[in-house]
């Protein structure tokens, strides 16, 4: 693993989902840790991880987070956590893009 990790010079990969673009910053058997660009009006559908936690955190614009049915919508500066087996979607219902950075990691026991 790299111990300086330059995302400037990453290239912005399209996800499985269209308005959502990544950089990995690291990709680990346990977990993971990527950028991700969110353009206007893109969703990201409900789903879950069965082996894993999520996190969040915003660094721009206003995204929202459906979390096990309760929306929560994020500003700079806030972080969410989706606990493993528990549904939520990402949404950006503004015309600006988002920014967040996504973390994952796999829990113990399944």
């Amino acid at each position: 693993m790299n111990n300086k990790i330059e995302p400037a010079f990453l290239k912005w990969t399209s996800g499985k989902v269209k308005g959502f673009c990544a950089k990995e910053l690291i990709h680990l058997e346990n977990g993971s840790l990527k950028l991700i660009k969110i353009d206007p009006f893109a969703i990201y559908p409900e789903h879950m991880h069965p082996d894993k936690n999520e996190y969040v955190y915003v660094l721009e614009g206003n995204p929202e987070f459906a979390i096990d049915n309760e929306l929560y919508k994020g500003r700079p500066g806030d972080f969410f956590i989706f606990p493993q087996k528990t549904n939520h979607n990402i949404s950006n219902p503004t015309e600006l893009n988002c920014t967040i950075l996504v973390g994952a990691f796999k829990s113990a026991s399944f």
